[in-house]
């Protein structure tokens, strides 16, 4: 087993209010991309990409996703109190770039379905796997809102996720 690198001091420490900084920091951890869904009550689609999102628990099974106090979508899961989470697999960069862009059209640039049980939106050829969300819980964070659903229903296909880190867009290697 290779010998670990020796400790060292962090170059250049910079104040925890320089919000470049912390995105800089933010963007060293890589993780999976989802576009999170949500429809309204006149029928139109919102959503967003989204990296902060995580499991909670299995019994019953729970998600945790971060929106934006700003996001558009957010007003539509806290209105209706239902979203999806479209997890992208690797050939779905242009997705993730469409709904991380704040244009106003996201969805006519992709092809997507209502959802069996929720009527929700899924990217059907984007996202490789897809979870229905209860929302159960909300409560504000800095300038986001955590949400919590519980999984009231899920499909999934295996293909390799798309990861973003570093400012950059990757496969998981080896898939």
């Amino acid at each position: 087993m290779p010998e670990p690198a020796p400790a060292r001091a962090l170059d250049d420490p910079v104040t925890t209010q320089d919000p470049a900084a912390f995105r800089e920091l933010m963007s060293a951890f890589p993780t999976g991309l989802a576009v999170v869904t949500a429809m309204d009550g006149a029928g139109r689609p919102h959503g967003f990409t989204c990296s902060s999102l995580c499991s909670v628990g299995v019994a019953p099974p729970t998600l945790l996703v971060c929106v934006s106090h700003r996001s558009a979508t957010l007003s539509v899961i806290r209105d209706r109190g239902r979203f999806a989470v479209n997890l992208l697999h690797s050939n779905a960069r242009h997705a993730a770039e469409i709904f991380a862009s704040g244009r106003p059209e996201r969805f006519s640039a992709l092809p997507w379905t209502p959802t069996s049980r929720l009527g929700l939106p899924h990217l059907v050829t984007h996202a490789h796997a897809i979870a229905e969300c209860a929302v159960t819980q909300t409560m504000a964070a800095s300038d986001h809102v955590i949400v919590l659903g519980e999984v009231v229903a899920m499909a999934h296909r295996q293909a390799p996720p798309l990861l973003y880190g570093l400012r950059r867009y990757a496969a998981w290697p080896g898939a």
